[in-house]
């Protein structure tokens, strides 16, 4: 038994198999593939290893948060799972934007609302 193919099918499914090649190269061209491939597949803070299943759990994160940064050694990046990578915008956005640095960068109170408090309880009524 032979099949016959048209050209209409040829031609479409030769459009389907360029397609895919040009959609893999551009996700190999993109950072979170090369991070993927250069990186082990381990979150960096909670060292949950990851594989092909859950693979999508997986993300990079840009340690200086500039997304447009992509150096192609990989030194902005380092790959985060979904809870890691939340908490560490989360810490972000709770600094108003300023690093999470640990250094105390609030203005310190003046005031002592208890400088008098031993004339006071000194004092008899």
């Amino acid at each position: 038994m032979v099949i016959k193919r048209t050209t209409i099918n040829d031609a479409r499914l030769d459009q389907i198999v360029a397609d895919a090649q040009r959609n893999a190269a551009q996700r190999d061209a993109g950072y979170r593939e090369r991070a993927l491939k250069m990186y082990p597949w381990v979150c960096g803070r909670c060292a949950r290893e990851f594989t092909r299943t859950n693979l999508r759990e997986l993300t990079v994160h840009h340690r200086n948060h500039n997304h447009d940064y992509n150096p192609e050694d990989g030194s902005n990046w380092e790959l985060l799972c979904l809870y890691c990578h939340d908490n560490e915008h989360s810490r972000y956005t709770d600094n108003d934007g300023r690093k999470a640095t640990g250094e105390n960068t609030q203005t310190v109170a003046t005031g002592n609302p208890f400088a008098d408090l031993k004339a006071m309880l000194g004092k008899k009524s």
